[in-house]
């Protein structure tokens, strides 16, 4: 039985992808900041599914968290074969207004932490010809976010560098896939601080099971990329190859001012 290893799995994309994979038979390794939210997920799984469930109490914001968090599962002999770096934050706001250490915060977790599980799990999967990465990036990514900078910035680095560890990790039985949704129904707006009315002006909003979905099926034949919520949301990551990135900024300011 394979083990799944996911960061930010107390609540939405996080712990739908929980959920999914203990339905299919995969033991887990949860990892978040809240021990409560995690140790009833956890022994809810376990009591369902009898699967292996462990806990990982951890914040990702932490410069050492991804040295603790394989310490932990090497110490436990846990084999990841399958990592997902889900968890992230966003902050809505003229950047020279916002909370400086907040946007530290948001890096070293955005970016930062992802880059270092990965660069400690996949040499493993390397050496053993086998296992999966899924990296949770947005729809962000493509374009340039007035008053949503340093989250979109972060977004863009995670897509870029997971294509090309897509490309350099396929000789070796490894897959490394992005997933991309647009706005889901979790709190991550509230988080971000966005204005009420903002997330009502998306097309729509979608559940996280259809992310997840989207993300496994993706996953199972070999993507590099997924888009995830249909054709309003490939539209919007398309229609920056056709128009000037000044006029997209400019339309992307007016329409998430406050």
């Amino acid at each position: 039985m394979s083990t799944a290893l996911i960061t930010g799995a107390s609540f939405g994309i996080g712990r739908t992808f929980a959920e999914k994979l203990a339905a299919s038979r995969t033991n887990l390794v949860l990892v978040a900041r809240s021990k409560d939210k995690l140790t009833q997920l956890a022994q809810k799984l376990q009591e369902q599914y009898k699967l292996e469930v462990e806990v990982i109490v951890q914040d990702l914001t932490e410069s050492d968290a991804a040295t603790k968090i394989f310490n932990t599962t090497q110490a436990k002999d846990l084999t990841i074969d399958l990592l997902i770096n889900n968890a992230g934050f966003g902050d809505y706001g003229e950047f020279a207004e916002r909370d400086g250490e907040r946007q530290m915060k948001m890096l070293q977790l955005n970016i930062v932490a992802l880059v270092d599980l990965t660069h400690k799990y996949l040499p493993l999967m390397r050496k053993r010809r086998r296992g999966s990465i899924i990296n949770v990036s947005s729809i962000a990514a493509f374009q340039p976010m007035p008053y949503f900078s340093v989250y979109a910035a972060t977004k863009a680095f995670v897509l870029s560098f997971s294509e090309a560890l897509w490309a350099e990790n396929k000789p070796y039985g490894v897959g490394v896939l992005v997933v991309c949704p647009g706005p889901t129904d979790t709190n991550f707006f509230v988080a971000a601080d966005f204005p009420t009315d903002l997330p009502n002006k998306a097309n729509s909003i979608a559940r996280p099971e259809e992310v997840v979905n989207d993300a496994l099926s993706a996953l199972d034949k070999g993507k590099s990329t997924v888009v995830s919520g249909g054709f309003f949301n490939q539209a919007i990551v398309n229609i920056p190859r056709f128009f000037p990135r000044e006029t997209i900024v400019s339309i992307l300011e007016k329409q998430f001012q406050a």
